[in-house]
């Protein structure tokens, strides 16, 4: 009889390189390894492959996700404007949607039964994981090892390694957990889970201090097509290649940094340090056009949409039907969200200073105060009288009873 098998959403760190062992010594498993490159920092992907075969996975695939997670999965983030909370971009919570879809196509490639994943049992990420992969395939069977093993502290998983020869860092890791991708960077944990003290410098790598940055600013025009960015002072390039040149531009201004405290799905209050300059910008530059592109009811309806969509994803309902007419609704909005925005970076900040559109709703007559205005100040008197004929009823009455 086959044994069963199953895969591993593997990173090639401590973790799961011991689940591997773990999957293959405690459950009598096959392993197939899964990596998946979203953009996050650059490893040496060789090595983690041969890592994950020699710790005796069956096979470990290597997969380039980065232009389908930009173009599939950030091109609607982007049109939401996505902001969790109303305060930053969702990073870790738009890669795992892309790597549970490739993690249940290679399951069913194998036929296996089980999807493995190495999140702890109090954040965010098992929800995301699960959820995800049963929705895509409610017959599969979860593997959470670090909610099962007893294996509690980081020197019993090492002392479990060393006996079974995995290799293990030759210094304790650092103290900080770091999640990121090609849309920004999340940091937590050490002196960060003290919400009164300032986050130490060495935790930043996308973004210098402010206080460093150049003493002249720097003005970048962001082009969009239907909502997507598509070039950058004029010069047209993939919407991968803008996130990159953002990231460079809005890191050396030290603008991107956010410190909050969030609500995690889970139902506890995490403080999170975030380095997010290029989706900001974008995010900032989008809007920007939506302003001059979108009719006002729909814009305003559209704030609500926004937020739910984030909430949505967040919370790792990326395949639920809920979101996918929410992205119908989103992808109605954006046909005429074309045209240019003009950034200014400097000590931080990122302002939109200009933007311009052959689909702009603003017309230079209606608002102008001069000699120009084509504003119709005779239609005011009625339109305030209907406007407020409901609350000037309701006030007389109440004036009435009082």
């Amino acid at each position: 009889m086959a044994r069963e098998k199953a895969v591993l959403a593997y990173s090639g760190g401590l973790d799961t390189s011991v689940m591997i062992k773990w999957l293959i010594e405690e459950k009598d498993i096959d392993v197939v390894a899964m990596v998946g490159d979203v953009g996050q920092k650059r490893q040496d992907l060789d090595f983690i492959r041969q890592k994950a075969i020699d710790m005796g996975a069956q096979e470990c695939l290597v997969l380039d996700l980065r232009e389908e997670f930009v173009n599939e999965y950030l091109t609607l983030a982007l049109s939401a404007n996505a902001l969790y909370e109303n305060k930053y971009p969702l990073v870790s919570a738009l890669s795992r949607p892309i790597l549970v879809k490739h993690l249940v196509r290679i399951a069913e490639q194998y036929q296996a039964q089980y999807v493995v994943h190495g999140c702890t049992g109090k954040g965010n990420d098992q929800v995301r994981f699960e959820v995800g992969a049963l929705t895509l395939n409610p017959d599969l069977k979860i593997v959470a090892p670090v909610r099962e093993w007893d294996l509690l502290t980081r020197e019993a998983e090492m002392d479990w390694a060393r006996a079974r020869g995995v290799p293990v860092p030759t210094t304790m890791a650092e103290p900080y957990s770091i999640d990121d991708n090609i849309w920004g960077r999340t940091i937590e944990c050490g002196i960060l889970e003290d919400p009164w003290e300032e986050p130490p410098s060495d935790i930043y790598q996308l973004t210098q201090d402010p206080d460093m940055g150049p003493d002249q600013p720097e003005y970048v025009v962001v082009g969009f097509k239907a909502g997507v960015p598509s070039a950058i002072d004029g010069q047209p390039i993939s919407f991968m290649e803008i996130i990159t040149r953002l990231n460079e531009i809005g890191g050396k201004h030290g603008y991107g940094r956010i410190d909050m405290v969030e609500n995690r799905l889970v139902g506890l209050k995490s403080r999170e340090i975030y380095e997010t300059p290029g989706a900001l910008a974008l995010i900032e530059a989008h809007k920007a056009l939506e302003d001059l592109t979108l009719e006002r009811d729909l814009l305003h309806y559209k704030l609500t949409i926004e937020q739910e969509w984030a909430t949505q994803v967040y919370y790792g309902h990326w395949y639920s039907p809920l979101k996918q007419a929410l992205d119908a609704f989103l992808a109605s909005t954006q046909p005429s969200v074309n045209g240019d925005v003009r950034l200014k970076f400097h000590k931080g900040s990122c302002l939109a200073v200009g933007r311009r559109s052959d689909c702009s709703l603003y017309d230079f007559g209606l608002a102008t105060y001069g000699e120009k205005d084509s504003f119709d100040r005779n239609a005011s008197k009625g339109f305030i009288d209907i406007f407020g004929l409901s609350v000037q009823t309701w006030a007389r009455q109440q004036r009435k009873l009082k």
